[in-house]
């Protein structure tokens, strides 16, 4: 039986927000253990009604199960879900249909009143699956979609230590979703930053999960209002909630890749709010 942890986030003010001590911040906007083996673990942020989850089969398949807070029966009758994979190869079941994911290739499921299962090719390998989950109107049609899939965006310098790939996966560009917007940006050796210069779009919050950071490593998030930010540290494999009103960018002790996922009322991904560099406090 599919053992499922879930906790309930609530929403932050940011005049509140600008007092919290760093271990309020952590209680609040850091997801830390996303993985952990033959259980599936979810976050339901109030922000935008957004869940980031994992779900990680070693021997038995694993139900995403609906949690109490949905009030349905099934977890996708009124929701969109996009997975990654970041472990061993693994399938996804929804219906009758199963869809195999490699590393680092995605999936979008539409709503409707179907259960979906994760499990692992190789328990000595297991799949990692990752998940962002937003409320949906309407079903869409289910789709893998791999790299070469991608709107890709090469940006930034090694001079500048943010030489990266933004590949632009689960996005209208590519197919069509109700508000879940979801895509992998990969940071090229030597370069730290991502996100540079900061922005926010207060049409539609995000979570990061940052992953591939070596071991003894760490990365810094920056959050806040543009004028008077805040930072969380974080390990491998762990994620973060980004309010509408806050940045959302990072520096590492070593290059890495994230997943970003969006929800709110807007699918344009240029719909951004910049600030310069030199406009952060």
């Amino acid at each position: 039986m599919t053992k499922t942890n879930y906790e309930l986030r609530y929403a932050a003010h940011p005049d509140d927000a600008r007092h919290y001590t760093s271990d309020r911040l952590r209680h609040d906007f850091l997801i830390g253990k996303i993985f952990s083996p033959n259980e599936v673990n979810m976050v339901y942020s109030m922000y935008d009604r957004m869940i980031v989850g994992g779900a990680m089969p070693i021997d038995e398949k694993l139900h995403l199960e609906a949690i109490d807070p949905l009030k349905q029966p099934i977890f996708l009758h009124s929701r969109e879900l996009g997975i990654f994979n970041i472990g061993g190869v693994g399938k996804v079941y929804v219906a009758d249909k199963s869809f195999d994911l490699s590393y680092k290739e995605a999936l979008y499921l539409g709503a409707g009143d179907r259960e979906v299962y994760f499990e692992s090719e190789d328990a000595q390998n297991p799949a990692k699956f990752y998940f962002n989950s937003a409320t949906a109107h309407r079903n869409y049609p289910d789709r893998k979609v791999t790299k070469s899939d991608a709107v890709v965006m090469e940006m930034g310098a090694l001079e500048t230590s943010n030489h990266r790939n933004i590949n632009r996966m689960l996005v209208n560009q590519v197919l069509p979703t109700c508000q879940l917007q979801m895509g992998m940006t990969e940071l090229a050796p030597g370069s730290v930053w991502n996100t540079m210069p900061p922005h926010t779009h207060s049409r539609r919050m995000e979570a990061y999960f940052y992953f591939e950071v070596p071991a003894n490593q760490a990365v810094c998030h920056f959050m806040g209002p543009v004028s008077e930010t805040r930072n969380i540290w974080l390990q491998n494999e762990q994620a973060v909630l980004s309010p509408q009103w806050s940045i959302h960018a990072a520096a590492g002790t070593s290059n890495y890749t994230f997943i970003w996922g969006m929800a709110g009322e807007n699918l344009d991904y240029d719909d951004q709010d910049f600030s310069k560099i030199t406009e952060i406090r």
